[in-house]
């Protein structure tokens, strides 16, 4: 695999998931600000045919991103998508420890700038792990952290990390919507990615009606952020 590939974590004749790596657009927008650099146009490259994009990930975040090579099939998996056929997990982590063990979000959210219009937008959270790292924050000695599992129901702007931020459980390392003295904290560990990860994809295949799953493994620097749990404080969810 060259330097540009992306990870394929499965892949026919039809269709493909990869693993895209952190700091990576998906593809030209107006938030590209003059990057040439596009996982569409990687993809491109590395399957030598067209790609249809399914869904999309943000820049800093990392995972699972399903792909189609023909129109029809990108149609499909689009109308699976919308009706909630598509699950999505992602790991996160964010300050503080959620009061419930598992918990759902159910807050509107607008379409981002220039979008005022606010639609209903859903997340399920579950807490995978917690921990108390001793770093000084405010007025404490300590502070808290919580490893989640977020499965969105919906697929508004931003979803995931505007629905932590409005439960003032702010996504580590989310420049944004996040809390910038927990992001300086893990910087000066040496993890400054956002810490979102799209860890799973699971959907039915259009053409042949089997039940497709992807599991992403994250990178070094989100891996690095997950040894920071004590597997003393609970069961560690499947190995990294």
């Amino acid at each position: 695999m060259t330097e540009s590939a992306l990870e394929v974590l499965c892949a026919d004749a039809a269709l493909a998931v990869v693993n895209k790596p952190a700091g990576l657009m998906v593809h030209d927008s107006a938030l590209a600000r003059g990057e040439t650099d596009f996982a569409a146009d990687r993809l491109r490259d590395q399957f030598g045919r067209p790609v249809f994009l399914v869904h999309r990930l943000d820049r800093a975040t990392s995972g699972c991103l399903l792909l189609a090579f023909d129109r029809e099939t990108a149609s499909a998996l689009g109308r699976q998508l919308m009706s909630g056929g598509v699950e999505k997990d992602y790991w996160a982590i964010c300050r503080g420890w959620p009061s419930e063990a598992a918990f759902t979000v159910d807050h509107a959210l607008d379409g981002g700038p220039g979008k005022p219009l606010k639609k209903p937008a859903k997340t399920d959270f579950e807490v995978l792990a917690t921990c108390e790292l001793e770093m000084a924050s405010a007025a404490f000695a300590t502070s808290r952290y919580a490893w989640l599992r977020a499965s969105p129901r919906t697929g508004r702007f931003r979803q995931i990390r505007r629905h932590l931020k409005h439960l003032s459980h702010h996504l580590i390392g989310d420049t944004s919507h996040g809390d910038g003295r927990h992001n300086r904290s893990f910087r000066r560990l040496g993890i400054h990615r956002m810490l979102l990860h799209a860890r799973r994809l699971a959907f039915t295949h259009p053409h042949t009606g089997e039940r497709v799953e992807a599991v992403a493994p994250p990178d070094a620097e989100f891996a690095r952020a997950l040894a920071l749990f004590d597997a003393g404080q609970g069961e560690f969810p499947e190995r990294f």
